[in-house]
């Protein structure tokens, strides 16, 4: 790459258009063009001379100033990128009269032609265009009339002005196509951060859904245990067990959520991202059906559980599993809030619908004992925009407040059959004025 850059004008590897800005340093590429330029100033302005004196003793004064002012604008081709505009005006009247000087006043041309816009470059070629008539003049051709002289002249001008505006153009193209590749690399790293925060999003919204009804049972279960280290032993041993009980299915879910997130980034086809064959975690995930299990072990936590389902058993035969998945994930946290914020109250599950109507899922608990006082389990504070999130991918809507009761109610309704992925909208969750039992707190699940 190195070797590369050193093959670049240095205009090209600068920040930005530079139309009179700060010249960046010479390339070896541009020392390169520098020495052929000074080499070719002089040989074509001692073949200029030759030509105009051939054998001739010129008189000593015209000399002198020709090979002057030749001289001069050779040694300005040093700063000729830094001040292209002033030399070359400077070199109008000298190359109107010095042979020495021609070729350098060409290449001073040239080079405005390359780093200034087409009005200075017509502004300053005019210039020198107006110096031929003067040189036509001061040393006409024998063979060539005055016009034709003139007109000779002006056409290696314009020549030299015409390849330095050439050159212009195509830098200008070549620093356009680096620009848009610059932008679309920045475009592709700025897609790979949204990837990469979309997936640290599902990953949170997976791990939350898992593991807070899991936590949430530990806690309840030692808590009790805390509070009554002098309960019977059979009581302890149970509570035991399902703290044991728990850990274990919240250890299986986490290798779950692992093993599902592993498989998405791997690229083996066993499912564990390592590609060694290896067997990865296969439990399902969980659908509608597993929600007696799930009422279950809410009841076997202490919780007052009342079920109402309406739903057909034949209409239920045919809800998609990825519906029943979102349901059940509904649910599950809707149960997690109540234990967490109305500890002891009664809680109602509510299903009802069909495939032409679609499917309503509700969790309804009622005010806690003891005035409301919300438990001291933390919440992550991303619970139900999490499940908005999960609704509205599924083409449904969340809403989520207290209820006149003092109670809190959690309702969402899903299509049936359910929208594909691209039917979902942006996440919807509707709360309702006031704290309510659940306080601040309760959004966050």
């Amino acid at each position: 790459m190195a070797v590369t850059r050193s093959l670049l004008p240095s205009l090209l590897l600068a920040e930005g258009p530079n139309d009179g800005g700060a010249v960046p340093p010479r390339t070896p590429r541009d020392w390169l063009v520098d020495a052929a330029m000074f080499l070719i100033a002089i040989g074509g302005g001692l073949i200029g001379v030759g030509e105009q004196f051939p054998g001739d003793s010129p008189d000593e004064g015209i000399l002198f100033l020709d090979l002057t002012g030749g001289a001069v604008l050779i040694i300005a081709l040093w700063w000729r990128r830094r001040w292209p505009v002033p030399l070359a005006l400077a070199a109008a009247p000298i190359g109107a009269y010095s042979n020495f000087a021609g070729v350098a006043a060409l290449l001073l041309l040239f080079t405005v032609a390359v780093h200034r816009p087409w009005r200075v470059v017509a502004l300053v070629a005019t210039t020198h265009i107006a110096g031929a008539f003067v040189y036509a003049v001061l040393y006409p051709d024998d063979d060539l009339p005055y016009v034709a002289l003139v007109i000779f002249i002006a056409l290696m001008l314009t020549g030299a002005t015409a390849w330095g505006m050439f050159i212009r153009a195509r830098r200008e193209l070549v620093a356009s196509l680096r620009e848009r590749a610059q932008r679309a690399e920045a475009d592709q790293q700025l897609r790979l951060q949204q990837a990469r925060d979309a997936e640290r999003s599902r990953i949170a919204r997976e791990m939350h859904d898992v593991l807070a009804h899991r936590i949430s049972l530990l806690s309840m279960h030692a808590g009790a245990l805390e509070f009554r280290p002098d309960a019977p032993p059979a009581e302890i041993a149970h509570a035991a067990g399902v703290i044991r009980a728990s850990a274990h299915e919240a250890l299986e879910d986490l290798r779950e959520v692992i093993g599902v997130l592993r498989s998405d980034a791997g690229s083996g086809s066993d499912g564990d991202g390592d590609g060694d064959g290896r067997d990865a975690p296969t439990r399902p995930q969980p659908t509608l059906a597993d929600l007696p299990a799930l009422l279950e072990e809410s009841r076997g936590a202490g919780m007052r559980v009342r079920e109402e389902d309406t739903i057909a058993a034949d209409d239920r035969a045919t809800l998609p599993a990825a519906t029943g998945r979102t349901v059940y994930r509904i649910l599950q946290e809707g149960l997690t809030n109540a234990r967490k914020h109305a500890d002891g109250a009664g809680v109602v599950v509510r299903l009802a619908g069909r495939p032409q109507d679609g499917l309503t899922a509700e969790v309804v608990n009622r005010a806690p004992a003891g005035g409301g006082v919300a438990g001291t389990i933390p919440g992550a504070g991303t619970g139900l925009a999490g499940l908005g999130e999960r609704a509205a991918l599924a083409g449904g809507r969340l809403t989520a407040g207290p209820t006149d009761e003092g109670g809190f109610a959690l309702r969402a309704w899903l299509p049936w059959p359910p929208r594909g992925p691209d039917g979902g909208g942006t996440p919807v969750v509707q709360t309702a004025p006031g704290a309510g039992v659940h306080g601040p707190e309760a959004t966050g699940g």
